[in-house]
């Protein structure tokens, strides 16, 4: 009894109210063995097998949402610098940018692959589970997808170049959803128990941090390239954006090889189509509230994120190579509060934290807006206090998001009798991809203006975190911890 109710959050007991408890002290005393259990238990050792996955696509994702706009939109100091311009520039099509044109399809394009691969992977019957061999199958195609992206087979501003960059976009979107998808359903199917849920959760925010981290060294990275081996700019970024790939593609087969899915999990393959199933998960209110919030912020943290660049080298009027510097200050930081979100979050939940760290980057957001203007300070010295500013968040945000929706999805198997996990994983997947699609179009679109563009993208960042704060503020996490309680 005393081992059943270690696993159980005392926000839950909380939140749940005197029904909670007594629903918890009943099912701690039920020792009838009803429900089917896995062979093994996860042990930390393979839980940071799997997180060394999340490092591995997050890893690949950072190069594409942080460098893609500055590579094909670069700025005049970029240019300068000896960045070619690859795609024809400028609006083409009601004020937006080829670019901005090419990731928004991209997106819409994601809106039918996410459910249609959660409900694949939901149906699976391989021998070897339901997320492991769709993993597989897509390590080395999104790793390549990642690469060819910056691969523009002609030298110069070309037509050629953009249905190239769409091709390749497009796959990457395909082939980062075959991954991702099933490997989010795993967190609520590895993590039976919440203690169990929020060691995933923390682990894998650690390894996404630390991914986008690696991807943010790119800029010194091609520097040291181009200065130790007299490399072109556009070879040096090239070759080191092949080598962070092909590490980041190997970290994407370590869970593959090492986790034997169903020594883990025991679940039945679901009955429901694609549609069916897509209807039924956003029957549930409360993960709408999480969808839509969760847009709103990933439009604005991909918006402060995809226009780092730009706020260095145009608002501070500081080398490219500090983004890197400020980048891994920021998640150095980060780093530190961790064991602060964990410590806080059974005293104030989940929803409390969330809504902190949305007014946490309304703050850091609306300071970046006015990087620049405070002449008086040096700019490292503005830079520094922006990584400050933001690194809290950073941290809730980094562990917390994904673990409400594991409980999103164990609460809507106890209500429905049907694991659907990853097509609550594949709706989470397009929330990401939506807010970073809308995200990449307004940076490309903004960025031609200059550098009143650049200021532009960090006020659209705040005030994205305005609305999805109070999108996020209407979820009932009480109801939800409750019913996982009983």
């Amino acid at each position: 009894m005393v081992k059943q109710l270690e696993n159980v959050n005392t926000a839950d007991l909380k939140n749940a109210g005197n029904g909670g408890r007594e629903a918890v002290r009943a099912a701690a005393n039920n020792t009838s063995g009803e429900q089917a259990k896995p062979k093994r238990q996860l042990t930390l050792g393979k839980v940071w097998c799997f997180a060394l996955g999340q490092f591995g696509w997050s890893l690949l994702a950072a190069l594409i949402s942080s460098y893609v706009t500055a590579y094909y939109v670069p700025d005049e100091a970029t240019q300068l610098a000896g960045q070619p311009l690859f795609i024809p520039q400028g609006a083409i099509f009601l004020g937006l940018t080829i670019l901005g044109l090419i990731t928004g399809i991209g997106r819409v394009f994601d809106a039918v692959t996410d459910p249609l691969i959660g409900s694949l992977s939901d149906r699976c019957r391989s021998k070897d589970g339901r997320r492991i061999p769709f993993m597989r199958a897509s390590a080395i195609p999104f790793g390549v997808a990642t690469v060819l992206t910056f691969w523009s087979p002609i030298g110069h501003e070309s037509w050629i170049n953009a249905a190239f960059l769409f091709v390749m976009m497009m796959l990457f979107y395909l082939f980062m959803t075959m991954y991702c998808t099933p490997f989010n359903a795993l967190i609520p199917e590895l993590g039976t128990t919440q203690k169990t849920r929020m060691s995933i959760s923390t682990t894998i925010s650690f390894t996404y941090i630390a991914g986008m981290a690696i991807a943010y060294t790119a800029p010194t990275l091609w520097g040291i390239f181009q200065d130790t081996f007299g490399m072109e700019r556009v070879t040096a970024i090239r070759t080191v954006f092949t080598i962070l790939a092909v590490i980041g593609t190997v970290c994407l087969f370590i869970p593959v090889f090492t986790i034997k899915e169903k020594d883990y999990v025991v679940s039945q393959p679901s009955q429901s189509t694609a549609f069916k199933s897509l209807k039924a998960t956003f029957r549930n209110k409360d993960f709408r509230l999480f969808v839509a919030s969760d847009i709103i912020y990933f439009l604005g943290i991909t918006t402060f994120q995809t226009a780092m660049l730009y706020y260095v080298t145009s608002l501070l009027e500081m080398d490219e190579s500090y983004s890197t510097l400020f980048f891994v200050v920021m998640t150095a930081l980060s780093v530190l509060f961790y064991p602060f979100v964990m410590m806080l979050t059974p005293k104030y939940g989940k929803k409390k934290l969330i809504l902190a760290a949305f007014c946490i980057f309304i703050v850091a957001f609306a300071y970046t807006a006015c990087l620049g203007f405070l002449s008086f300070i040096p700019s490292i010295v503005q830079g520094l206090i922006l990584c400050v500013l933001a690194a809290p968040a950073m941290a809730i945000f980094g562990i917390l998001p994904q673990a409400v929706v594991a409980d999103i999805a164990q609460y809507d198997e106890l209500e429905t009798k049907e694991n659907r996990a990853g097509m609550f994983y594949a709706a989470r997947t397009f929330a990401m991809k939506m807010g970073q699609a809308v995200a990449m179009i307004v940076v490309a679109s903004l960025a031609v203006i200059g550098t009143t563009g650049y200021r532009l993208t960090a006020v659209v960042a705040a005030a994205a975190c305005v609305i999805g704060g109070a999108i996020f503020m209407r979820y009932n996490e009480a109801k939800i911890y409750s019913k996982i309680i009983k």
